[in-house]
């Protein structure tokens, strides 16, 4: 069951399918999720490194048009969200929970497309591949692959706003067609990074980028086979990297290490412990999203999010750990 994992059947095309940009209006979608009860149904553990599995569902949209979720990120503690597709499309709404706080599913989701600087639907795959996804309330932000490019929009309304660009120090030429921004994330103290999926330099350390007029370009340790696909802050400003692997049918995997936020400097070369590993014998698939919020308990809670790609092979998981700090720098 967990080995439903393909390449991308829509990345490499050059037009968005017509169901895409069928329509340019923002549109409800009615969310139909199954629970996921165990992380690891062969042993029933709960615990997977320095994360504590708290629950999950599998989802699935009444438009079609919802897929390819590629980053993700809290507006309000635990509950309104907002996210990317990588067919160019914003997807918002509310996480709803049963009594005991666990996660079971999306209401009062919606669908648009991302505007251009002209106010329409991006028809071209290489302008709408939409990666990675920040928030620093003056405004927000989204990374773009192919076309390399951040974009800002109005954090009051942007399924309806127009982008302004948003300087960014890495040369496009070390930019890998798609393998470039996947990350963006904000920092307690306001900074703002990049992150790349898979461009690296000649000792095949990962680029980076702080933004802003004071920024500059730093590395990030890259062990292969694995790829960058989101990270998040933690509250007190350590930096968590989720990343996934993929070395054919089956073969698939996403880990998380937690990086020392001091470290992140202009010309440094940073890096973390693994602190959770799993594979497809866990309940994973194309893990590309991660975000964090503190519960009303004090407790820091992780929620990540898969790109099924538009694959029937694929599935849509949004997933929640608890982060255990007596033990955050132990491998999964």
């Amino acid at each position: 069951m967990r080995h439903r994992f393909v390449a991308a059947l829509l990345a490499g095309g050059l037009l968005l399918p017509q169901s895409v940009l069928a329509q340019d209006a923002k549109t409800p979608v009615e969310i139909t999720a199954r629970a996921i009860p165990s992380f690891d149904a062969r042993s029933g553990e709960t615990r997977f490194g320095a994360l504590e599995y708290r629950g999950g569902f599998t989802y699935r949209g009444s438009d079609r048009r919802l897929a390819g979720v590629s980053a993700f990120r809290f507006r309000e503690a635990g509950s309104g969200f907002l996210a990317v597709t990588d067919t160019g499309l914003w997807f918002e709404g509310r996480i709803s929970r049963d009594s005991a706080g666990r996660p079971t599913g999306f209401e009062d989701a919606r669908i648009a497309p991302i505007l251009d600087v002209n106010g329409r639907a991006q028809t071209r795959k290489g302008d709408a591949d939409a990666e990675g996804l920040a928030i620093d309330g003056g405004r927000v932000l989204v990374s773009f692959e192919r076309d390399h490019r951040i974009e800002a929009f109005d954090p009051g309304n942007p399924l309806e706003s127009r982008p302004t660009p948003v300087p960014q120090p890495i040369p496009l030429r070390e930019l890998r067609s798609n393998a470039a921004l996947e990350t963006v994330a904000v920092s307690p103290n306001g900074m703002t990074i990049t992150i790349a999926e898979q461009s690296i330099d000649m000792d095949g350390n990962l680029f980076a980028a702080i933004l802003g007029s004071s920024g500059g370009i730093f590395k990030v340790r890259r062990e292969v086979p694995w790829h960058a696909t989101d990270g998040a802050f933690l509250p007190g400003g350590d930096f968590l990297l989720l990343e996934r692997r993929y070395e054919g049918f089956g073969r698939v995997g996403m880990r998380i290490r937690r990086i020392d936020g001091e470290t992140i400097e202009v010309g440094a070369i940073v890096d973390g412990p693994v602190i959770m590993e799993a594979d497809l014998s866990q309940e994973i698939d194309n893990m590309e999203g991660l975000d964090v919020f503190v519960n009303e308990t004090g407790e820091t809670i992780l929620g990540l999010v898969s790109d099924d790609n538009g694959s029937f092979f694929q599935r849509n998981l949004y997933l929640e750990f608890r982060l255990v700090e007596d033990d955050a720098g132990a491998s999964g």
